[in-house]
Protein backbone atom coordinates (compact mmCIF):
# COMPACT_ATOMS: atom_id res chain seq x y z
CA UNK A 1 0.00 0.00 0.00
CA UNK A 2 1.25 3.56 -1.11
CA UNK A 3 2.27 5.51 2.21
CA UNK A 4 -0.23 8.27 2.56
CA UNK A 5 2.69 11.21 2.67
CA UNK A 6 3.48 9.93 -0.81
CA UNK A 7 -0.13 9.91 -2.19
CA UNK A 8 -0.95 13.03 -1.24
CA UNK A 9 2.66 14.64 -3.24
CA UNK A 10 1.53 12.44 -6.10
CA UNK A 11 -1.90 14.42 -5.86
CA UNK A 12 -0.12 17.97 -5.70
CA UNK A 13 2.03 17.12 -8.58
CA UNK A 14 -0.78 15.99 -10.75
CA UNK A 15 -3.11 18.75 -9.69
CA UNK A 16 0.09 21.10 -10.75
CA UNK A 17 -0.03 19.23 -14.03
CA UNK A 18 -3.72 20.45 -14.69
CA UNK A 19 -3.42 23.97 -13.67
CA UNK A 20 -0.12 24.26 -15.96
CA UNK A 21 -2.00 22.33 -18.42
CA UNK A 22 -4.93 24.03 -18.23
CA UNK A 23 -2.89 27.66 -18.23
CA UNK A 24 -0.87 26.78 -20.61
CA UNK A 25 -4.54 26.32 -23.32
CA UNK A 26 -5.14 29.84 -22.24
CA UNK A 27 -2.09 31.19 -23.55
CA UNK A 28 -2.96 29.77 -26.36
CA UNK A 29 -6.18 31.17 -27.16
CA UNK A 30 -4.32 33.95 -29.33
CA UNK A 31 -1.07 33.98 -30.26
CA UNK A 32 0.36 37.45 -31.13
CA UNK A 33 3.44 38.90 -33.28
CA UNK A 34 5.13 41.59 -33.86
CA UNK A 35 7.79 42.15 -36.57
CA UNK A 36 9.86 45.60 -37.71
CA UNK A 37 11.12 46.10 -40.80
CA UNK A 38 14.74 46.90 -39.36
CA UNK A 39 16.65 48.04 -36.02
CA UNK A 40 17.24 51.29 -37.28
CA UNK A 41 14.43 54.42 -38.16
CA UNK A 42 15.57 58.24 -38.64
CA UNK A 43 13.55 60.69 -36.15
CA UNK A 44 10.15 61.16 -37.78
CA UNK A 45 10.26 58.33 -40.26
CA UNK A 46 7.60 55.87 -39.83
CA UNK A 47 8.12 53.12 -38.01
CA UNK A 48 5.71 50.39 -39.15
CA UNK A 49 5.13 47.62 -36.92
CA UNK A 50 3.37 44.58 -38.41
CA UNK A 51 1.41 42.68 -36.11
CA UNK A 52 0.63 39.17 -36.65
CA UNK A 53 -2.38 37.49 -35.15
CA UNK A 54 -3.27 33.49 -34.88
CA UNK A 55 -6.81 32.06 -33.69
CA UNK A 56 -6.14 28.89 -31.78
CA UNK A 57 -9.23 29.00 -29.96
CA UNK A 58 -10.68 26.26 -31.95
CA UNK A 59 -14.16 28.35 -32.47
CA UNK A 60 -14.24 31.34 -34.51
CA UNK A 61 -13.46 34.52 -32.44
CA UNK A 62 -14.19 38.49 -32.56
CA UNK A 63 -11.73 40.79 -31.29
CA UNK A 64 -13.43 43.94 -29.94
CA UNK A 65 -13.24 46.42 -26.96
CA UNK A 66 -15.20 45.14 -24.04
CA UNK A 67 -14.99 45.79 -20.05
CA UNK A 68 -13.59 48.99 -20.66
CA UNK A 69 -10.67 47.59 -22.38
CA UNK A 70 -9.34 48.26 -26.11
CA UNK A 71 -8.53 45.16 -27.74
CA UNK A 72 -5.58 46.16 -29.43
CA UNK A 73 -2.49 48.13 -28.41
CA UNK A 74 1.08 48.72 -27.75
CA UNK A 75 3.29 48.82 -24.70
CA UNK A 76 6.29 50.72 -25.46
CA UNK A 77 9.28 52.22 -22.97
CA UNK A 78 12.22 54.26 -23.61
CA UNK A 79 16.63 53.72 -22.97
CA UNK A 80 16.30 54.35 -19.12
CA UNK A 81 12.94 51.91 -18.97
CA UNK A 82 10.55 54.76 -18.74
CA UNK A 83 6.95 54.32 -19.69
CA UNK A 84 6.09 56.29 -22.91
CA UNK A 85 2.01 56.37 -22.87
CA UNK A 86 0.04 56.72 -26.26
CA UNK A 87 -0.75 59.85 -27.93
CA UNK A 88 -3.79 58.89 -29.22
CA UNK A 89 -5.46 55.70 -28.64
CA UNK A 90 -4.83 52.92 -31.11
CA UNK A 91 -8.70 52.42 -32.62
CA UNK A 92 -9.32 49.66 -34.23
CA UNK A 93 -12.24 47.97 -35.33
CA UNK A 94 -13.55 44.98 -34.83
CA UNK A 95 -11.47 41.77 -36.34
CA UNK A 96 -13.43 38.37 -36.94
CA UNK A 97 -10.93 35.78 -37.16
CA UNK A 98 -12.07 32.25 -38.33
CA UNK A 99 -10.32 29.12 -36.55
CA UNK A 100 -6.38 28.21 -37.34
CA UNK A 101 -7.00 31.61 -39.38
CA UNK A 102 -3.72 33.95 -38.93
CA UNK A 103 -4.27 37.75 -39.92
CA UNK A 104 -1.45 40.53 -39.90
CA UNK A 105 -2.13 44.05 -39.48
CA UNK A 106 0.18 47.24 -39.93
CA UNK A 107 0.40 49.89 -37.71
CA UNK A 108 2.32 52.97 -37.85
CA UNK A 109 3.96 53.95 -33.91
CA UNK A 110 5.21 57.25 -35.18
CA UNK A 111 2.09 59.20 -34.98
CA UNK A 112 1.31 57.13 -32.01
CA UNK A 113 3.78 57.46 -29.36
CA UNK A 114 6.71 59.86 -28.59
CA UNK A 115 9.23 58.07 -30.29
CA UNK A 116 11.20 60.77 -32.05
CA UNK A 117 13.35 61.35 -29.29
CA UNK A 118 17.25 59.48 -30.56
CA UNK A 119 17.75 56.39 -28.58
CA UNK A 120 16.30 52.51 -28.00
CA UNK A 121 12.87 51.79 -27.23
CA UNK A 122 11.06 48.66 -26.40
CA UNK A 123 7.85 48.03 -27.75
CA UNK A 124 5.34 45.02 -27.84
CA UNK A 125 1.83 44.65 -28.99
CA UNK A 126 -1.28 43.42 -26.98
CA UNK A 127 -4.48 41.79 -27.65
CA UNK A 128 -7.36 41.76 -25.44
CA UNK A 129 -9.37 38.89 -26.25
CA UNK A 130 -13.37 39.56 -24.03
CA UNK A 131 -14.00 35.65 -23.95
CA UNK A 132 -11.57 35.22 -21.41
CA UNK A 133 -11.17 38.82 -20.18
CA UNK A 134 -7.32 37.78 -20.44
CA UNK A 135 -4.49 39.89 -22.52
CA UNK A 136 -2.24 37.82 -24.86
CA UNK A 137 1.15 39.26 -25.69
CA UNK A 138 4.21 39.41 -28.17
CA UNK A 139 7.90 39.23 -27.98
CA UNK A 140 9.01 42.58 -27.41
CA UNK A 141 10.95 44.08 -30.21
CA UNK A 142 14.00 46.81 -29.71
CA UNK A 143 14.02 49.31 -32.34
CA UNK A 144 16.55 52.74 -32.31
CA UNK A 145 15.66 56.32 -33.39
CA UNK A 146 18.79 58.07 -34.68
CA UNK A 147 18.71 61.37 -36.93
CA UNK A 148 20.61 61.38 -40.67
CA UNK A 149 23.70 63.92 -41.76
CA UNK A 150 22.38 66.80 -43.54
CA UNK A 151 23.47 67.39 -46.74
CA UNK A 152 20.81 70.33 -48.14
CA UNK A 153 17.58 72.33 -46.53
CA UNK A 154 15.40 75.34 -48.33
CA UNK A 155 12.83 77.38 -46.77
CA UNK A 156 10.17 78.30 -49.17
CA UNK A 157 6.80 80.20 -49.10
CA UNK A 158 3.44 78.68 -49.06
CA UNK A 159 1.26 79.45 -51.91
CA UNK A 160 -2.37 80.49 -51.35
CA UNK A 161 -4.21 77.48 -50.66
CA UNK A 162 -1.38 74.69 -50.47
CA UNK A 163 -1.85 73.96 -47.00
CA UNK A 164 -1.64 75.06 -43.24
CA UNK A 165 1.35 77.92 -42.14
CA UNK A 166 3.21 79.96 -44.10
CA UNK A 167 6.51 78.22 -44.93
CA UNK A 168 7.78 75.13 -45.54
CA UNK A 169 11.46 73.75 -44.88
CA UNK A 170 12.70 70.79 -47.34
CA UNK A 171 15.61 68.52 -45.71
CA UNK A 172 17.81 65.89 -47.68
CA UNK A 173 19.80 64.11 -45.71
CA UNK A 174 21.69 60.87 -45.66
CA UNK A 175 22.04 57.95 -43.21
CA UNK A 176 24.34 55.21 -43.76
CA UNK A 177 22.89 51.57 -43.15
CA UNK A 178 25.28 48.38 -42.74
CA UNK A 179 25.06 47.57 -46.57
CA UNK A 180 24.20 50.67 -47.86
CA UNK A 181 23.20 54.57 -47.38
CA UNK A 182 19.72 56.05 -48.04
CA UNK A 183 18.81 59.44 -48.53
CA UNK A 184 15.87 60.80 -47.02
CA UNK A 185 13.65 63.64 -47.24
CA UNK A 186 12.00 65.89 -44.06
CA UNK A 187 9.45 68.55 -44.61
CA UNK A 188 8.91 70.82 -41.76
CA UNK A 189 7.62 74.69 -40.40
CA UNK A 190 10.29 75.75 -38.43
CA UNK A 191 8.42 78.17 -36.94
CA UNK A 192 5.54 76.28 -35.31
CA UNK A 193 7.95 72.89 -34.95
CA UNK A 194 5.91 70.92 -37.13
CA UNK A 195 7.27 67.45 -38.96
CA UNK A 196 5.17 66.87 -41.98
CA UNK A 197 6.94 64.02 -43.08
CA UNK A 198 10.05 62.39 -43.11
CA UNK A 199 10.70 59.10 -45.22
CA UNK A 200 13.59 57.53 -47.35
CA UNK A 201 13.84 58.03 -51.49
CA UNK A 202 16.28 55.23 -51.81
CA UNK A 203 19.38 53.75 -51.91
CA UNK A 204 22.04 56.37 -53.19
CA UNK A 205 25.84 56.20 -54.24
CA UNK A 206 27.35 58.51 -51.55
CA UNK A 207 30.14 59.78 -54.31
CA UNK A 208 27.42 61.70 -55.77
CA UNK A 209 25.39 64.47 -54.70
CA UNK A 210 21.39 64.94 -55.19
CA UNK A 211 20.68 67.52 -57.40
CA UNK A 212 18.01 69.13 -56.50
CA UNK A 213 15.23 72.60 -58.08
CA UNK A 214 12.24 73.63 -56.70
CA UNK A 215 9.41 74.86 -59.25
CA UNK A 216 7.32 77.55 -59.20
CA UNK A 217 4.17 76.40 -57.21
CA UNK A 218 7.36 75.35 -54.63
CA UNK A 219 7.33 71.61 -55.29
CA UNK A 220 10.30 69.95 -54.21
CA UNK A 221 12.74 67.65 -57.10
CA UNK A 222 15.14 65.35 -56.12
CA UNK A 223 17.70 63.55 -58.63
CA UNK A 224 20.16 61.18 -57.24
CA UNK A 225 22.29 58.52 -58.74
CA UNK A 226 20.59 55.37 -56.88
CA UNK A 227 22.67 53.05 -58.69
CA UNK A 228 25.46 52.57 -61.16
CA UNK A 229 24.14 54.36 -64.07
CA UNK A 230 20.78 54.35 -62.38
CA UNK A 231 19.29 57.71 -61.07
CA UNK A 232 15.66 58.01 -59.19
CA UNK A 233 13.94 61.18 -59.83
CA UNK A 234 11.73 62.32 -56.95
CA UNK A 235 9.03 64.74 -56.94
CA UNK A 236 7.95 66.04 -53.29
CA UNK A 237 4.66 68.45 -52.24
CA UNK A 238 4.43 71.00 -49.79
CA UNK A 239 2.80 68.85 -47.44
CA UNK A 240 5.15 65.75 -47.81
CA UNK A 241 3.40 63.74 -50.15
CA UNK A 242 5.49 61.69 -52.90
CA UNK A 243 3.65 62.92 -55.78
CA UNK A 244 5.92 61.22 -58.18
CA UNK A 245 9.15 58.48 -58.55
CA UNK A 246 10.61 57.84 -61.65
CA UNK A 247 13.52 55.66 -62.22
CA UNK A 248 15.77 56.94 -65.03
CA UNK A 249 19.08 55.26 -66.83
CA UNK A 250 22.11 56.82 -68.32
CA UNK A 251 22.46 56.27 -71.46
CA UNK A 252 25.00 58.72 -73.98
CA UNK A 253 24.20 61.27 -71.91
CA UNK A 254 23.40 61.82 -68.33
CA UNK A 255 19.93 62.38 -66.77
CA UNK A 256 19.71 66.13 -65.22
CA UNK A 257 17.29 68.41 -64.09
CA UNK A 258 16.33 71.53 -65.74
CA UNK A 259 14.33 74.43 -64.82
CA UNK A 260 11.98 75.37 -68.24
CA UNK A 261 10.92 78.82 -69.52
CA UNK A 262 7.35 78.18 -67.45
CA UNK A 263 9.15 77.87 -64.58
CA UNK A 264 8.47 74.09 -63.74
CA UNK A 265 11.04 71.26 -63.53
CA UNK A 266 11.70 68.99 -66.06
CA UNK A 267 14.30 66.25 -66.67
CA UNK A 268 16.27 65.55 -69.75
CA UNK A 269 18.84 63.07 -70.77
CA UNK A 270 18.55 59.25 -69.97
CA UNK A 271 15.88 57.25 -70.88
CA UNK A 272 13.06 56.45 -68.15
CA UNK A 273 12.84 53.22 -67.15
CA UNK A 274 9.61 52.66 -65.59
CA UNK A 275 6.73 54.70 -65.58
CA UNK A 276 6.10 56.65 -62.11
CA UNK A 277 4.80 54.57 -59.16
CA UNK A 278 4.13 56.32 -55.52
CA UNK A 279 1.54 53.74 -54.13
CA UNK A 280 3.99 51.69 -52.55
CA UNK A 281 6.08 55.31 -50.81
CA UNK A 282 2.63 56.69 -50.15
CA UNK A 283 1.18 53.83 -48.09
CA UNK A 284 4.42 54.29 -45.33
CA UNK A 285 3.74 58.31 -45.59
CA UNK A 286 1.21 59.57 -42.55
CA UNK A 287 -1.68 61.75 -43.11
CA UNK A 288 -1.04 65.07 -41.90
CA UNK A 289 -3.58 65.15 -39.35
CA UNK A 290 -1.44 61.81 -37.93
CA UNK A 291 2.06 63.58 -38.29
CA UNK A 292 3.64 64.41 -34.89
CA UNK A 293 4.68 67.81 -33.91
CA UNK A 294 8.30 68.81 -33.13
CA UNK A 295 8.92 70.55 -29.43
CA UNK A 296 12.50 71.60 -30.28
Amino acid sequence: MQPVGLRYDSMKIALALLLFLGAAEARAQVQVELRLPRLQFIAYEPVVATIGITNLAGRDIELHDADGETWFGFEVTGSQGQSIGPIKPVAQPPLKIGAGQHVTQKINLTPLFQVQDYGAYHVRAHIYFPDLSKYFYSQAKVFEVTDARPVWQQTVGMPEGAGPGNARTYSLMTNRFPDHTSLYVRIANKDTGVVYATYSLGRMIIYDDPKVQIDKTNQLHVLHCSAPRTWSYSVIGLNGELVSHTTYMETKTRPRLLQTADGMVAVRGGMVEAPAATTASKATVPKLSDRPQNDE
